[in-house]
């Protein structure tokens, strides 16, 4: 028997603030008036990513009116992901919800997520079908990403770049945020066996402030999907993907030594020919190739049993117990 998760949820709503100071006061507005009809406690947690505007004091005042609200401040400006980590540590909620600070989400739209998770979800994703964002900038961009990532990860979601987003609180007991990766987190999540749903979501058009994304994250996103792609085959055995290009290299440097043994043998060749130097190449680069292997496979081991961390997943249940 499923046990709805509205039951005993504590709900953390995470937004990261930088630079939102025309934004906040109507934002934390709505979302009280979204909020104040759940069915359960919650929580604002705004995390003030090193703002230089008047954000950090508009954000404690209305800390000081609202007992639900709480500010984290950061020392200068880390990124979204570190923002988005400090939310993740600082929260209290059985269930977190994230959201933009800039107005485009709507908070209306948590309930719906939240609903959407209570029907056995453990991550319930926004995807923001009709955008009002720059179309060269934001919009194309972002369709070639969620492409790649959806190929990558084996998990097809329209929209991974929207913040607008639901989790079960027990996801994060094994997953650490780092480089652009909170835009990844679903595909991490269901890599570890996490049911992933996806909702349309409203966007609204950015009315106060700048947007602070432009095409230099689609060059991050990239890069960090590599990481994706070698977690996902290799995250606890590098050994295989270090070992086999060594396997490749030495092969092809065994070959070609041979081939140019059997030509200076037979065929009256010459021992000092370009052949000879691209079989000592690759049989040094396989060596390379599987010492970085054994490199990787070490610290891989040792990061595991450092941090007690399994290499597996046992499923939870809505209420977050496990299942046996």
């Amino acid at each position: 028997m499923t046990t709805s998760l509205s039951d005993n949820r504590i709900v953390s709503v995470i937004l990261p603030v930088f630079n939102e100071e025309g934004n906040l006061i109507e934002l934390h507005r709505r979302l009280s008036e979204s909020l104040a009809g759940l069915d359960s406690t919650y929580e604002i947690v705004f995390i003030d990513d090193g703002s230089t505007d008047s954000s950090p004091t508009i954000l404690a005042k209305i800390a000081g009116e609202d007992p639900r609200v709480r500010v984290v401040q950061l020392t200068t400006n880390f990124g979204q992901t570190a923002a988005m980590a400090a939310g993740i540590d600082h929260a209290r909620g059985t269930v977190l919800v994230t959201l933009d600070s800039d107005l485009q989400n709507d908070p209306a739209d948590i309930s719906m997520l939240l609903s959407k998770l209570d029907e056995g979800y453990d991550v319930v994703s926004g995807w923001r079908r009709d955008r009002h964002d720059n179309a060269f900038l934001r919009v194309i961009p972002s369709r070639i990403a969620n492409r790649l990532i959806s190929w990558a990860s084996g998990l097809a979601l329209h929209d991974y770049g929207c913040t607008l987003k639901a989790y079960r609180r027990h996801l994060f007991q094994s997953l650490k945020l780092y480089g652009e990766m909170h835009r990844f987190l679903p595909a991490y999540a269901y890599m570890r066996g996490a049911r992933v749903a996806e909702l349309v979501v409203r966007h609204h058009p950015r009315i106060h402030g700048q947007s602070k994304y432009g095409l230099n994250r689609t060059i991050k996103v990239l890069l960090d999907l590599i990481t994706l792609v070698f977690l996902k085959g290799y995250g606890t055995k590098p050994i295989y993907v270090f070992g086999g290009s060594g396997a490749v290299c030495l092969v092809v440097g065994l070959l070609t030594g041979l081939f140019v043994i059997f030509r200076r043998l037979f065929l009256n060749g010459d021992w000092m020919s370009p052949l000879l130097f691209i079989s000592i190449f690759m049989t040094g680069l396989a060596v390379q190739f599987i010492l970085m292997g054994l490199v990787a496979e070490m610290i891989v081991r040792t990061y595991h049993e450092s941090q007690d961390r399994k290499i597996y997943e046992v499923r939870q249940d809505p209420g977050g117990k496990g299942a046996a």
